[in-house]
């Protein structure tokens, strides 16, 4: 290809993608394909010659569109959302295009300084403290591995990093029983142990109980065990339930803990004054996660992770070797020290790109009418004399069932239920997800999307009632 046909090219994909923001909600919204059925369209080995584009977009169109599942569709309720809007899908093109690797700030100033700038507003827009310091990672998985890591150099005095986890201490890691799983993924990954991790009793609504915490705490250190981390969870993936952070943290600065808080999906709340009461007692965090990418209209990847002691940060993941070493070290931020990842993409210029479009407050409207929607249809589930709901609603998550009067029987409910999402997510009009409260069988719905509306909610419950009268 050349310069003449990527320019064509790329015009006819940009009418396609524009086409496909104006469709989206015209697709079944979760794919009709039995597994393996895309990869036996796919050859078994690769071309041994250049193929036509034009063909090769055909095939896109025919093989893979069939088999995706549109987390852009205003139809799609399950999960947490994957959100994206117009400026941050033009970023992505720009950031492919430019193919910036931004490791350090000599490979791509602009893009470290942008980073810098982007997520100093991230931390005034959601009321963090000023003595925050932010850097973007991929996932919250990532950034909440990064802050195990910080806490294991804490409490081992850096000791693990030079000669590895000692063999006569045990150190502990603590999160509530409903904390996302891949809190568990990253205790194994850090080194922790997969034993060493406390899961925490919850209250009726699905929050860490302090006391419980506390306890356990209390009972690891007379059995001489050494505490490490607590992983505070401000909306958890089962309901979004709402850890008591103050009383967390209190426990942690009596103790000498380093807390971590996961605010994956909630933590975009926070742009919402009257929903800052969730990070009372934030100023006695170590660490801090949201992901612009779940409600933030920003593509994914986008993770803001933001920690207390920008030292410790880089004193855990520096090193140097001399073909790094640049003459601005000293003057600047390189954030190849800041986590994981050497090589880095460009993802500060998306999340730039969407605050500057939305402005703030235009974020703020979509987010606060998500939170409306979901508030207006628990009404209409409380006031159905067939479904209930199963859990508070404290954002814009609905935890609910079909409970008809004749019977209460849990088993029989938890299979009622299970066919009522199944039969709701084969007609491709909606798709929801479930989870168990309880050992309840629970159906998620989630009002977020990008572009969601008061009538996608009303067709969603429509269909459920439909359904579910049908079983």
């Amino acid at each position: 290809m050349n310069s003449k046909q990527f320019r064509a090219e790329a015009h006819r994909m940009v009418d396609w993608m524009a086409d496909y923001f104006e469709e989206v909600e015209e697709y079944p919204v979760k794919p009709d394909v039995e597994p393996g059925e895309i990869l036996q369209q796919l050859p078994a080995s690769a071309p041994e010659e250049g193929e036509p584009f034009n063909e090769i977009f055909q095939d896109f169109r025919q093989i893979i569109m069939p088999g995706i599942t549109h987390w852009e569709s205003p139809n799609f309720m399950a999960y947490f959302p994957a959100n994206k809007s117009y400026p941050s899908v033009l970023a992505e093109m720009l950031t492919a295009t430019l193919g910036a690797q931004c490791m350090s700030w000599v490979t791509s100033p602009a893009a470290t300084e942008l980073e810098d700038r982007v997520m100093e507003w991230l931390r005034e827009m959601t009321g963090l403290p000023s003595d925050f310091s932010g850097v973007i990672q991929d996932t919250a998985s990532t950034s909440t591995l990064v802050a195990l890591l910080m806490a294991r150099e804490q409490v081992t005095g850096f000791e693990v990093n030079e000669s590895g986890f000692p063999s006569d201490q045990t150190f502990t890691v603590y999160c509530s029983s409903e904390t996302h799983s891949s809190i568990e993924k990253d205790v194994k990954i850090a080194g922790f142990g997969k034993q060493n991790l406390r899961k925490v009793k919850v209250d009726r609504d699905f929050a860490m109980k302090p006391e419980a915490l506390e306890k356990m705490i209390r009972t690891d250190l007379e059995n001489g065990c050494k505490p490490a981390c607590v992983v505070a969870t401000l909306g958890t993936t089962g309901s979004t339930a709402i850890d008591p952070l103050p009383e967390i943290a209190d426990i942690c600065a009596r103790y000498d803990i380093f807390l971590h808080v996961d605010a994956a999906y909630a933590g975009t709340a926070l742009l919402l004054p009257e929903y800052r009461k969730m990070i009372d007692g934030i100023e006695q965090v170590d660490s801090f996660v949201f992901n612009p990418h779940k409600w933030m209209f920003t593509n994914f990847d986008c993770s803001a992770f933001f920690v207390r002691d920008e030292a410790q940060l880089v004193r855990t993941f520096e090193i140097i070797p001399e073909y790094l070493k640049t003459a601005e070290d000293d003057r600047v931020k390189n954030y190849r020290d800041w986590g994981i990842q050497l090589g880095r993409r460009f993802r500060a210029l998306k999340l730039w790109f969407v605050i500057r479009n939305f402005g703030v407050e235009g974020i703020r409207q979509k987010v606060r009418r998500h939170i409306q929607l979901a508030q207006d249809l628990q009404s209409r589930i409380v006031d159905s004399d067939d479904f209930e709901m199963l859990a508070p609603l404290s954002l814009n998550l609905l935890c609910f069932r079909y409970h008809p009067s004749n019977t209460s029987d849990e088993e029989m409910l938890n299979r009622l239920n299970r066919k009522l999402l199944e039969s709701v997510n084969n007609t491709g009009k909606l798709f929801i997800t479930h989870t168990k409260l309880d050992n309840k069988y629970t159906l998620r719905m989630v009002i977020g999307n990008t572009n969601v509306e008061q009538r996608h909610v009303d067709k969603a419950w429509d269909l459920i009632n439909e359904m579910a009268k049908g079983l």
